[in-house]
């Protein structure tokens, strides 16, 4: 809601008398001089840049607790979201293709691939009960491939220039971390190796976001010491500030770093950095020649048409393989209604579908057209989706479905 809210004002703000203080506050320039060399950014860019490496940063803890301790972690239990996953990213990019082929916007195939996983969970929690609790994983499960998949994209697709020494003194940092991480506990090392990994990605022209996932995905998923039970009665009777503290301590190497950053990371990720996000990126001016030319944009409706209509079919054709191959199965309980649903709600793409717009655009004209397509599917996508699940009941599985056709057809 907060995502939302923030959007919202954005908006707002941008279609407002005071228009002009939210271009030129998101365009004012911040910049560092260390004896001669020089990184100026846009206040935008900054955040883009640098406060979501935080946001991608979580999306690598994510990944690396799913794979090795949650839901992608049995392959087979996996495969159904995985392969619904790359039909919902392969679909939408080949419709904007088509769409847009020969096009000035042929290169903005990327943004209708994602999936924006905090919105799409807040239309689950409103939806409630009258979903499966099946919905919520396939979703989540899905929405992490998706990442994968956008992370993959950005760093093969939208970065130019590559300039190797760069790239190599990042690739550096990070084995460096990966060498310590056993050995080392103060995370200020960590800060500083992935500052080095950050600016090193920056000038190899790489988007430095990527050493937010990098250094997600590098994180321990095993505690430094065995979990233990402290007794209250081996505590003393009055608990000092040291002793709390080491108490504290032990209480924190007991759990895998990786959970433990996620536990901290999350709240800030979530209430400030995606909400400020949307702030800075969503303010899209709404008058009539910017429509007038949104309409008639091929980029505006490769952008719709991927995320509302190749999501959908993506993600339920996939499924429909998955299942009918015998590779996956759907669980008792959830019908075809719950999978297009899935479908049709996977075609909110707002976060990493604003994000690669900027990649891929800038702020040029097909930047807003882009913009303005992200906006409208999101808000299609989940207003379909939530109509085709809310008339849903749970409990009629596809199995029961199956039978009761069989049994029709017999009597008939």
């Amino acid at each position: 809601m907060l995502l939302v809210i923030s959007a919202a004002i954005a908006l707002i703000w941008a279609n407002s008398p005071w228009t002009g203080s939210y271009a030129s506050l998101w365009e004012a320039s911040i910049g560092i001089d260390l004896n001669g060399w020089v990184l100026e950014l846009t206040i935008r860019e900054w955040i883009n840049d640098l406060a979501m490496v935080l946001f991608f940063f979580v999306a690598g803890l994510e990944i690396k607790r799913e794979v090795t301790h949650g839901e992608l972690r049995d392959p087979r239990q996996a495969a159904l979201p995985i392969i619904a996953a790359f039909g919902g990213m392969a679909v939408p990019a080949g419709i904007f293709a088509i769409m847009n082929l020969g096009g000035e916007g042929s290169h903005g195939w990327g943004v209708p691939m994602a999936t924006d996983i905090a919105i799409v969970m807040g239309v689950i929690a409103l939806i409630g009960t009258r979903a499966p609790a099946w919905l919520r994983l396939f979703l989540l499960a899905l929405a992490i491939v998706d990442d994968i998949g956008a992370i993959v994209v950005i760093a093969v697709f939208y970065s130019e220039g590559v300039s190797f020494p760069w790239l190599a003194l990042a690739v550096a940092s990070l084995a460096i971390a990966l060498t310590i991480r056993s050995r080392v506990p103060w995370i200020g090392v960590y800060l500083a190796l992935g500052a080095v990994c950050w600016i090193s990605l920056h000038e190899a022209h790489i988007h430095p976001t990527l050493a937010g996932v990098a250094f997600g995905l590098a994180s321990p998923v095993t505690p430094r010491r065995q979990r233990m039970a402290v007794d209250v009665a081996d505590l003393p009777a009055t608990l000092d500030a040291e002793l709390a503290s080491e108490v504290t301590r032990r209480a924190r190497e007991s759990v895998s770093v990786v959970e433990w950053l996620q536990h901290r990371l999350h709240p800030w990720s979530t209430f400030l950095i995606v909400p400020v996000f949307a702030l800075a990126n969503a303010g899209v001016i709404i008058s009539g020649e910017v429509i007038g030319d949104a309409v008639s944009s091929p980029v505006t409706w490769g952008v719709i048409a991927g995320l509302v209509l190749g999501k959908t079919v993506g993600i339920t054709l996939a499924t429909a393989i998955a299942v009918g191959t015998g590779i996956g199965r759907l669980p008792r309980g959830v019908t075809w209604r719950y999978v297009i649903g899935a479908g049709a709600l996977g075609g909110i793409g707002f976060t990493v579908s604003l994000f690669v717009t900027e990649l891929a655009f800038g702020d040029s004209i097909l930047g807003e057209d882009a913009r303005i397509g992200v906006l409208t599917a999101s808000l299609l996508a989940g207003v379909i989706g939530t109509l085709i699940v809310l008339p849903g009941r749970v409990g009629d599985s596809v199995d029961d479905i199956i039978a009761a056709t069989h049994k029709t057809e017999r009597g008939a």
